[in-house]
């Protein structure tokens, strides 16, 4: 399972309707491979949907969040006020430090 972030731009007076992930996930067909949507209004930088999805690859997963955005912007009217920045998976460095610091093994 991947988690891809989805990061929105909101256009002049544009609001994140509560039910966003709802909207996103309903736009995902079979071949997307969406197990669950979450949302993050609040997130630094603007609004986050985060994708988890079933692939057999990184890519494919962020592809298919890519094309799950772009419909559910583009169907559901509450979300025609924003724009798709960016959709791909986000490194975690606290998770791969602390996997380091326990193996004993110095950084290379």
């Amino acid at each position: 399972m991947y988690l891809v972030h989805a990061r929105l731009l909101p256009g002049p007076g544009a609001v994140l309707p509560v039910d966003a992930a709802v909207l996103v996930q309903q736009c995902a067909g079979p071949v997307d491979g969406v197990e669950f949507v979450v949302c993050h209004p609040a997130a630094p930088g603007g609004p986050v949907l985060g994708l988890f999805l079933l692939a057999p690859s990184l890519a494919e997963a962020e592809q298919a969040a890519e094309r799950v955005c772009r419909r559910a912007l583009s169907r559901h009217v509450p979300l025609r006020g924003f724009a798709l920045l960016a959709c791909g998976a986000v490194m975690a460095p606290a998770y791969y430090e602390k996997l380091l610091e326990e193996s004993g093994d110095p950084p290379r």
